[in-house]
Order: structure tokens, then sequence, then C-alpha cells
């Protein structure tokens, strides 16, 4: 039975490919879009090469210019921040919004923290303000350089695979997962990824304006909890906070038109209140 999930991203894919660029050694993947309009810099979770944000690219690349990465086999978060604010330059972004999902929002708010001057806001999406204890959850738990591969790869795929029942309103986004976990992100690509989180280092005091900064957090999020939610927006005291009922983890993924709806306000492309409500903790 075929995901509609992977084909449409692999339609995306086709047309617009990953480019690599090695930056400080570090080998990256990028996707260029778009020629005009507000800087958007995307960062993926563990679970996601810049592909896995095709919907927003593909919606906002003729109104935007975006910058959506997957990381390389090397390096942390400080090594990671160093290089996007190194691309960013590069690329002519400066003044960009830095969105980035889970450890993507980690890196996001490890980058925004250090080079303020560099970007024009911060999305934190689905992610913590801290990883003070991680190194006691599996998988982060175990040795990541020399725990086998299969075994890191089956900690994620028992999980997914309790989703792929067809009445779960997640099964497609599961199957999407499931191929990145059994391959499409490379061993050495997702070890990074991990170790990274493991021994992240603590995030830097925010030097953005609170305009400029923004939460997105899902009720239904399996990985970060009520608690860690709030930690976030504690900590952030964003300017709106964006909150799914539904949307898992992943809400890029599973409510594309809303999370594009929701980039356009943040981006400046549609005025507040145009599909989320207004109010400083919106909801749909």
């Amino acid at each position: 039975m075929s995901n509609p999930l992977i084909a449409a991203r692999d339609s995306f894919v086709a047309e617009t490919p990953e480019r690599r660029v090695v930056i400080n050694g570090r080998d990256w993947g990028v996707i260029r879009a778009g020629d005009s309009g507000p800087g958007l810099v995307l960062i993926p979770g563990t679970l996601g090469r810049a592909d896995v944000f095709w919907q927003q690219i593909a919606t906002l690349r003729g109104k935007a210019r975006i910058l959506a990465l997957s990381y390389p086999s090397s390096g942390g978060i400080k090594e990671w921040a160093a290089d996007i604010a190194g691309m960013i330059a590069a690329e002519g972004m400066q003044g960009a919004v830095v969105l980035g999902s889970s450890l993507g929002g980690y890196l996001a708010q490890y980058i925004t923290g250090h080079y303020p001057r560099l970007v024009g806001g911060l999305v934190a999406a689905n992610t913590l303000v801290t990883t003070r204890g991680i190194d006691q959850m599996p998988p982060y738990k175990f040795d990541l350089e020399t725990m086998p591969i299969e075994d890191l790869r089956a900690g994620f795929e028992t999980g997914l695979k309790t989703w792929l029942d067809p009445s779960n309103p997640y099964a497609d986004l599961a199957g999407l997962l499931l191929a990145e976990v059994a391959g499409r992100i490379p061993e050495a690509e997702l070890r990074a990824r991990l170790q990274a989180l493991k021994h992240a280092p603590d995030l830097p005091k925010q030097a953005l304006e609170r305009a400029a900064v923004f939460t997105v957090e899902s009720d239904d999020d399996h990985l970060i909890d009520p608690a860690r939610r709030k930690a976030v927006r504690d900590a952030l005291n964003p300017a709106r906070a964006f909150r799914f009922r539904k949307a898992s983890h992943f809400a890029y993924v599973v409510r594309p038109v809303d999370y594009t709806a929701m980039l356009n306000e943040i981006l400046g492309l549609t005025q507040p209140g145009s599909h989320w409500p207004i109010g400083q903790e919106t909801v749909l």
C-alpha cells in the first residue's frame, strides 16, 4: 500500500534535491529555495532531513527565501551553530527567522542566543530548554558510539510501528519516519544527532527581543511532555505561543496548512489573526 506522504515528499525531492555544502570540514545537506521576501531557516529534528519541511518549502518558496538543512555526520550543537551562522552569512540570509523542531529547536535557541545580530527571529518548536537528565533516558543512556546501529534503529522502530494501524491518524507519518530510521538517515548522521543532544551545552540567555520569539507545541506530543512544554514557554516568554490540539511531534508534516499559515504570520506575509486566533497563546 502506497504512502501519500512519502510519495509527495519524493516528488518534491525529484524537483528540489538536496545539495551538499562543506562548512568547517562538515558535510551539510542544504535545500535553498526562493529568491525574494523574508528569510527562513528550517532545522529538523532527529528523524528528518531538510526535505521533511517539503510542504512548507513548496508553499512559501514564491514569497520567502528559505534555507533548509540536513545535519552532518560529525560535530555537535556548538559546532553546528557556528556552521549555520556561517551559512546564513554566506547565503545572504542575515535577518532570517530560524525555526528548529525538536533537536533543531534546541540548536535554533543556541544559534539565536549566540548570534542574535545575524538573525531576525526564533521559532522554538516541539523542543526543550534543557537536556539535563537526558543521559539517563534511552537511547541516550547507552554508549551511542558503540551500540549496534540495528539496536539504535530498533528503539525508534518499536514505538513507530504501533502507529501503523490504518485507524491511527498518524499511520502515514509513522511510515515516513520508519523510512528515515531504516537508512534514509545514514548511520553516522543518526549517531551524531543523538550524541548532539546527549552532550548538548546549556543554552545561553536569549538576546532577541520578545517580539521576535515564538514557540510551537502539540497537546498530543508523545516526546515533549506538558512540564517540558511549559518550561519552554516560561524560559522564552514568546510573543506568541502556537499550540496544536492534535499534531503529534511532527506538526509540520501532519498539519501543513496550519503550520504554513503560522509561518506566514510570523514572517509578516499575512496579518496576525489571518488564520490562527489572535492572542499570546493561540490554539488550533
